[in-house]
Order: C-alpha cells, then sequence, then structure tokens
C-alpha cells in the first residue's frame, strides 16, 4: 500500500519577501530606473531581460549613482571602465553583478520597479500619511535623477528632455513631473520617446529636486 501524502509532505510556496521599507524601496526603484534607462550591451544581446546583471553607461556618473545604490542594497557590483575609438575618444563604464547575487540584485528591482510605480502611478489615497505624500515625491525625483544620468539627452534652447526606449519609465516620468507640480510633454521620436520640460522655472525646479548632495567617490 502506498504511504499517506499528508498536507506537511507536498511542497510550499516560497514565501513571499517582507514588504520594503521606504529607504529601501528608494534605493530600489532607482537602480531599476537606471538600468531600464540603457540598452542591453552589445555583448549580451538576447531574450529580453529587463533587469540584466550587465549594465552599461557612457557617463561615470551614472555608473557611480548604480554603484552607490547596489552598495546601501548589500549587493556586491563589479564596475569595468573600457576605452575606445580613434580620432574621438570615449569611455564605456560596464557594471556587471555576481553570479551569486543576481537572484537577490532581480528581485530588488522587480519589487522596487513595481511598488514604486504604482505609487507614481496611482491617484491619491484618501488618508494617506504625510511620510507617504513626501515620499512619492521622492520617488518622482528618483526618476528623473536616473533619466538625467542615463538616459539620453535631448536639449534645446527651449526644452530639457530625455529620450528613453522604455514606454513605462516614459509615462513614469511625465506623472513624477505632475507630481514635482512641472508640466512634461511625452512624444514619440526616432525609436524611442522624448519626454521633456520647458526651460526657465519647469527646468530649474527639475534639476533641483533631481540633484543629489555631494559625496565621496567610491574607492
Amino acid at each position: 500500500m502506498a504511504p499517506h501524502t499528508t498536507l506537511l509532505d507536498r511542497p510550499r510556496p516560497p514565501s513571499p519577501p517582507p514588504p520594503m521599507d521606504w529607504l529601501t524601496l528608494g534605493d530600489a526603484f532607482e537602480v531599476a530606473c537606471l538600468v531600464r534607462c540603457t540598452p542591453p550591451p552589445a555583448a549580451n544581446r538576447g531574450p529580453a531581460e529587463p533587469y540584466r546583471p550587465v549594465a552599461e553607461f557612457n557617463r561615470p556618473e551614472a555608473a557611480l549613482r548604480l554603484r552607490q545604490l547596489l552598495t546601501r542594497l548589500d549587493v556586491p557590483v563589479e564596475h569595468e571602465v573600457v576605452s575606445g575609438g580613434l580620432r574621438r575618444r570615449y569611455e564605456l563604464h560596464r557594471l556587471h553583478v555576481p553570479a551569486e547575487h543576481r537572484a537577490t540584485y532581480a528581485e530588488l528591482c522587480e519589487s522596487g520597479w513595481r511598488r514604486g510605480r504604482r505609487e507614481l502611478l496611482g491617484g491619491p489615497v484618501p488618508g494617506a500619511s504625510s511620510a507617504r505624500a513626501a515620499w512619492r515625491c521622492r520617488l518622482a525625483a528618483a526618476a528623473w535623477r536616473s533619466a538625467l544620468l542615463a538616459g539620453g539627452r535631448h536639449v534645446r534652447r527651449h526644452i530639457l528632455g530625455v529620450r528613453l526606449t522604455d514606454r513605462e519609465l516614459a509615462a513614469v516620468l511625465v506623472r513624477g513631473a505632475a507630481l514635482l507640480e512641472v508640466p512634461a510633454l511625452l512624444r514619440p521620436g526616432a525609436g524611442c520617446f522624448v519626454v521633456s520640460v520647458a526651460d526657465g522655472p519647469d527646468r530649474r525646479k527639475i534639476m533641483d529636486r533631481a540633484a543629489l548632495a555631494p559625496s565621496r567617490p567610491l574607492a
């Protein structure tokens, strides 16, 4: 006779991760935004993978910011600088998450993006605390900071804009600008989306809210 199977014998589904506090959410959401700003590295193109363990930036400030955030989230990262070009030299900053930490990294990005996006795109919650309202503005500023650091700059005399290939991130930027009391426009570009704000007070407000306090570079 086959042994009787009890409920205790059945495999249990993995328990959901604990809810993020606001500080962790802010860092994880900003990491997700930075990664979503970048196209897949040329050497690692393949099936769509929203939070790849390798990210490439052509600006050192974007790479430094990602390193700072991942360090705060206890996710190790390796930073490689590649130089190239002949007449016009350039530097490419490539960041790798070691294999043994990639599951944690992907979960932080996915959870941070999902909840951060929901906070920004959702309407005001009746009875929401002042802390939640303040953090929604911080998430909006984090999204714009990521886009200004890692997105394609689209600057004209009358606008400050960024070029993105990620439609969801573009929508988050438009909603985030509204939370920061700045009107933003979204329009399609050549294979991308352009999100822009007007020059003058609107541009200054976005730049001020997205700015970081000076910090010491990582060794």
